[in-house]
């Protein structure tokens, strides 16, 4: 007879059609545990909901669109409790970022006796174990919210580097756009360029954070459906997309590069993705001005950009020029080799002749060249080298034969020598 689950049992499962107005109300009721930043989770379900049915066909087979929204929903008694949402890092997706992890408290039913960081939990874990092509887990959250740093330290999340997200105001962009910049190689940026890019991506960044990023080079590529992709999305969401690099041509490297969304209806903030070689830091004022030219046909409206800990040239002047820290937040980072434990354990208490049973050899030894004149000149040097010294005392002796050398008795004596065969 087969068990029946639990009415109150958790249920952790892919997004279906019949979750997008529970979910919808989830977002409306309750906050996400990152940054505000990083997602706006409202928006970006409003796009998943309007392409729901080719987002779920694009899901079915590869594609460059496959994970534009991968989420999954925790059911208890029928009703969606909790949403987490994950996306790809890098391309080779051995990286992968936690966008939202979104509980309701009041949907959970108290006869389960399942806490909400316990829902985060299992949602989470369920990540870890249904995308098995993911070596890396990102998380980035805000460095005051005490709840989502404890359930993701919880489930195996460690401190990468902290973030400090700034606001330049349009005052400070007028006044910097008055400046000439000098940027005699200000080039735009092609597929040709990946791989000076990612040169600069590499330099920017300690090893650790390398590591955990894990890009290469075609994770600077721009492939064909990406250019429709962000064709697409620049008309629907009225953004200019203007990006560059600076060239060194001594080095033959690429030393600064931005990429700046601008919003034409002044909606919102426009957004910098800002990277400059650590050896040029006097790239920052050159490029600030750069980008404060290209802004001012926009409405006026601030410029969004973030710096790390390990930047302390950018925070610098980004302090001096007079930008507004508006977030702190904190990125962690988690690997799939957390807690991993030996399958089989070490015993204390085993015999020393087991334990010593590596150390004997595995066959019989050969006697080789070597070992066969060593133990010849062993010999020699402890039968032979005595009778050598008497042969020296008995001029005599010199050539006769080893037989020759052995002691005779004494005709005038009436003992015998022990070897006399009498």
């Amino acid at each position: 007879m087969m068990a029946t689950a639990s009415p109150h049992t958790l249920i952790i499962r892919p997004i279906q059609h019949g979750d997008l107005d529970a979910i919808q109300c989830l977002l409306s009721l309750t906050t996400t545990t990152q940054s505000q930043l990083l997602l706006d989770p409202t928006t970006t379900f409003e796009r998943f909901r309007r392409w729901y049915g080719l987002i779920k066909i694009l899901n079915l087979f590869p594609n460059p669109a496959q994970y534009s929204y991968c989420g999954f929903v925790a059911e208890v008694a029928g009703r969606v409790c909790g949403l987490i949402q994950v996306s790809p890092f890098n391309c080779s997706h051995s990286t992968w970022r936690v966008e939202g992890v979104i509980i309701n408290p009041l949907a959970i039913p108290p006869q389960i006796g399942l806490l909400p960081t316990d829902i985060g939990s299992q949602l989470l874990r369920y990540c870890f174990e249904e995308i098995w092509q993911a070596r890396t887990w990102l998380v980035e959250v805000n460095a005051n919210d005490s709840a989502a740093i404890a359930l993701y330290r919880h489930n195996g999340f460690q401190s990468l580097a902290h973030i400090t997200h700034w606001s330049i105001p349009p005052t400070t962009l007028s006044t910097l756009a008055q400046r000439e910049p000098h940027l005699p190689n200000l080039l735009p940026i092609s597929n040709a360029d990946a791989k000076l890019l990612y040169q600069l991506d590499t330099a920017a960044m300690p090893p650790l954070v390398r590591q955990v990023f894990d890009r290469h080079i075609h994770d600077f590529h721009i492939s064909f459906w990406q250019n429709i992709m962000d064709g697409l999305r620049q008309r629907t969401t009225s953004t200019q997309l203007v990006n560059g690099y600076v060239f060194e041509p001594q080095r033959k490297a690429a030393i600064g590069y931005f990429r700046l969304e601008i919003c034409e209806d002044g909606s919102r903030p426009h957004l910098l993705d800002l990277t400059v070689h650590p050896a040029y830091t006097s790239l920052y004022l050159e490029l600030l001005c750069q980008i404060s030219r290209l802004v001012q046909s926009a409405p006026p409206q601030l410029i969004q950009l973030s710096s790390t800990d390990y930047q302390t040239e950018r925070e610098e002047y980004l302090v001096k020029i007079g930008a507004e820290r508006i977030e702190h937040t904190l990125m962690m980072s988690r690997s799939v080799w957390h807690k991993l434990r030996e399958t089989k354990g070490v015993n204390l208490e085993m015999p020393l002749s087991e334990m010593l049973q590596s150390l004997k050899p595995v066959r019989k030894p050969v006697p080789s060249r070597i070992s066969i004149d060593s133990a010849h000149r062993w010999r020699l040097s402890h039968h032979s080298y005595p009778f050598v010294l008497k042969s020296h005392r008995s001029p005599h002796l010199k050539h006769r034969s080893h037989q020759s050398l052995l002691p005779r008795p004494d005709s005038e004596s009436t003992s015998h020598s022990p070897l006399d065969p009498t």
